[in-house]
């Protein structure tokens, strides 16, 4: 429910709460040319990287309007990962991980592989503060480390070739994988390193895979390339839900291909075990970056789409059905943030706020009340909240329990 765009001028920070609505909760212009800009879930602080000075971290109380405090690196920032446990600065050759309490630097994880584009992933649940980054340059090897106790806790051949896109869903019981080929996607648990799941997104041509996310109920892992399609897959296990076939010639075969996997080489078994996509979108730009997120808006499962030209996209998605999701509506994140700009941007006649498909499974579809989220105004959906106390002492002080983010339980 909230977003945050570097732009040349500056930074920009806005609330979804609703699809015709953007608001936009903060903009600075004090520093140009930003980056990276990471904000504590819906809590006032914010960390800003830019260009005319790529190796300084800035941290910021951003209602106040005040800086909490700055620290400076061997080489340039390439990402910034947090929760209410962890700061992570993640450099080319080395990570560091801060106290996010008192900014204290806790751990320097120096002379990781060669990791140019800052790759690295932190689960946002604090109790588990699981932190993923490549193990090797040259393989697709996931070095997991424990930011609470500061260990290493395994290390996962997730595949072949170089790692592009690392992801946990919210509880950080999972961690998603894709390589720099982007055909295949695999889940695996954590933190045992056990492979769940395993989707192809394609076979026919290799893609930089920009996006990969969960749903917030870890129902569904999305992802999205340089390319126009974006994928969206299911995570169930199909012969646990499936009914008994029927003694029918096709029936008989199905099963008889299934046999068939057990005496093949793994590697031809596993491509015949894989998923396809269950939901997709085809966007009318190609070969921009952009970012993906699921949500929950207005109670109905979103797909959210920002794209590097300052566009945000947002589609239904049928929990049940999937297949192609419909766009409904487009905003445009480098204007004022106005309603009135907004509709101007409308793609069509509005449509309705439900359909068949999800009012079918209203039951399981998560709403905004019960869903272990972040919101502007809602601070501690669930869980505790932590104790005023607990920031006294140090420089991240928030001003109110509304601030603070909650426990994903």
């Amino acid at each position: 429910s909230s977003l945050a765009i570097g732009t040349t001028t500056g930074y920009r920070l806005f609330s979804l709460s609703s699809v015709e609505q953007l608001d936009q909760v903060h903009e600075s212009n004090e520093i140009p040319d930003v980056y990276i800009v990471e904000r504590l879930f819906s809590s006032s602080l914010v960390v800003v990287v830019s260009h005319a000075k790529p190796q300084q971290m800035n941290v910021y109380h951003f209602k106040k309007g005040t800086e909490i405090c700055n620290y400076s690196y061997s080489s340039n920032i390439l990402s910034i990962r947090l929760n209410r446990q962890r700061l992570v600065v993640c450099l080319e050759e080395s990570i560091y991980i801060h106290n996010i309490k008192d900014m204290k630097l806790l751990k320097t994880i120096l002379d990781t592989p060669p990791n140019t584009t800052g790759l690295c992933a932190l689960s946002i649940n604090h109790a588990n503060s699981y932190l993923a980054y490549p193990g090797s340059a040259t393989s697709g090897e996931i070095a997991l480390y424990d930011g609470n106790t500061l260990k290493t806790a395994c290390s996962i051949p997730a595949h072949d070739g170089p790692l592009a896109a690392l992801a946990f869903n919210s509880t950080g019981s999972k961690l998603a994988s894709a390589s720099e080929k982007g055909t295949v996607i695999r889940v695996f648990s954590i933190p045992g390193g056990q492979k769940l799941y395993e989707f192809r997104r394609g076979m026919k041509r290799y893609v930089n895979i920009s996006s990969l996310v969960f749903s917030m109920d870890s129902q569904f892992l999305c992802a999205s390339s340089n390319t126009e399609t974006v994928h969206i897959f299911k995570l169930e296990h199909l012969t646990d839900s499936r009914p008994e076939e029927p003694p029918t010639w096709s029936g008989y075969m199905g099963k008889m291909f299934q046999a068939a996997t057990n005496y093949l080489p793994a590697q031809v078994s596993g491509m015949m075990n894989q998923d396809r996509a269950f939901a997709t979108v085809r966007l009318n730009i190609s070969g921009q970056r952009n970012i993906c997120a699921l949500s929950t808006i207005q109670k109905l499962p979103r797909l959210l789409v920002t794209t590097s030209e300052g566009h945000l996209y947002i589609y239904n998605l049928d929990p049940q059905d999937g297949g192609e999701c419909v766009l409904i509506k487009k905003h445009s994140l480098l204007g004022s943030g106005k309603t009135e700009e907004n509709k101007e941007n409308d793609l069509r006649p509005p449509v309705p706020q439900s359909y068949a498909a999800t009012v079918a499974r209203q039951s399981t579809v998560p709403s905004t009340s019960t869903m272990p989220g972040y919101s502007e105004d809602g601070g501690a959906l669930r869980g505790e909240v932590i104790p005023e106390h607990e920031f006294a002492t140090g420089p991240v002080c928030l001003d109110d329990e509304n601030e603070f983010p909650p426990v994903s339980i």
